[in-house]
């Protein structure tokens, strides 16, 4: 039964979610949940990474720098988790680390394109002690994916319930959705904006880097041309595979809105209130669109904490049965690091974990490069 630990840092740069979690030795499903741990990131290195985002100064030398602090906080949080859960390093297949997304341009330029992470793979492999898997999406843009999004096969791994038809909706700082059909098969693909954006709005208008419970957004009201500006972007209806991130949807997308409604002077509250209403319309409009009978949705990411988002989602998709992930097994917070977890499992097993119905690649790939760990004296 191998045990293995999964590191996710999301679009939201709020931190690092750790989990360590044991597998099933033949189905690679997850089979117990040991360890969680959630270690915020320091607000200069979230600053850093945010801008990355964005040509600058001696980029390639910051970046390769934030990537070494980045590594150094993973580190940390392995040595956090493996305590928790009273293990050794050597008590651990592998860990998967996904690093932090700068750069998303799959299919762009010549073709190819590229989505770049920040990650040291082989400085994480040596400060924890433990075979270290990173670098997922390569395989798949090299074989005309997109590279993401990555969870929709992990998804149909955990939340697949024979005759029923399923959504699994990930809140992160992008939303995404992963479509399991009763008939069969598995697809995904991101949506828009999740919490990316009512993040950036809450660091703006006051002390705390996202909208606790929502309260903000449930003070205030929508302002409805400016939603219908945000909706207007051509990417809410472009058909899938797609994916995205803050290349598309970042500041300047949101303040060149503002500036065309002439809503920049507008109550703080009204216009948290229409970023949260821009996630859940982006949502339902799609779920509609791509799975119109479905019934059963689970919720996961740090979108699902968010109590006024949650109610708009259940007035906007009557019908269907909104619940966080928790009633399957799976906190909402540990869906994602829980993932990487199970790709790195997957790629010490030589399984591929792509989904070409997901990313569009012409075959599914083993994905991620593996960091052995260093050789004890």
């Amino acid at each position: 039964m191998p045990t293995c630990i999964g590191l996710m840092s999301g679009t939201s740069l709020d931190g690092v979610d750790g989990v360590l979690a044991d597998f099933d030795a033949a189905t690679l499903r997850p089979t117990r949940l040991r360890a969680h741990i959630h270690a915020a990131m320091p607000e200069a290195l979230a600053e850093e990474m945010l801008a990355l985002n964005r040509s600058g100064v001696d980029e390639l030398h910051r970046a390769a720098l934030a990537a070494n602090a980045l590594m150094r906080l993973y580190a940390d949080v392995v040595a956090r988790l493996l305590a928790e859960a009273g293990l050794a390093p050597d008590d651990v297949l592998a860990l998967g680390a996904h690093g932090q997304t700068v750069r998303h341009r799959p299919l762009a330029f010549d073709g190819i394109g590229y989505s770049l992470q920040l990650v040291n793979g082989a400085l994480l492999a040596e400060r924890s002690g433990i075979a270290t898997v990173c670098d997922f999406r390569s395989a798949d843009l090299a074989a005309g994916g997109q590279g993401a999004p990555l969870v929709p096969a992990f998804h149909a791994a955990c939340f697949t319930h024979p005759g029923q038809d399923v959504a699994v909706l990930n809140l992160g700082g992008i939303a995404n959705l992963t479509l399991l059909p009763a008939a069969g098969g598995v697809s995904g693909f991101d949506v828009g904006p999740g919490n990316l954006l009512m993040d950036l709005w809450s660091r703006r208008c006051g002390p705390h880097p996202y909208d606790v419970d929502g309260v903000l957004a449930a003070s205030g009201a929508v302002l409805p041309d400016l939603l219908a500006e945000l909706l207007a972007d051509p990417f809410f209806e472009q058909p899938p595979p797609k994916s995205t991130g803050r290349d598309h949807f970042h500041a300047e997308w949101l303040d060149r809105a503002l500036r065309r409604t002439a809503r920049g002077d507008a109550d703080a509250a009204d216009i948290m209130a229409t970023l949260a209403e821009l996630t859940a319309v982006g949502v339902a409009r799609a779920l509609r669109a791509q799975m119109p009978g479905v019934r059963r949705l689970r919720i996961c990411g740090g979108g699902a904490f968010n109590r006024h988002l949650m109610a708009r989602l259940r007035a906007l998709l009557p019908g269907v049965e909104p619940e966080s992930t928790a009633a399957d097994g799976i906190p909402p917070d540990q869906v994602e690091a829980l993932a990487f977890a199970w790709l790195a499992a997957c790629r010490l097993s030589g399984r591929s974990a792509s989904l070409p119905s997901v990313t569009g690649a012409r075959a599914a790939r083993v994905l991620g490069a593996v960091y052995a760990a260093p050789a004890r004296a």
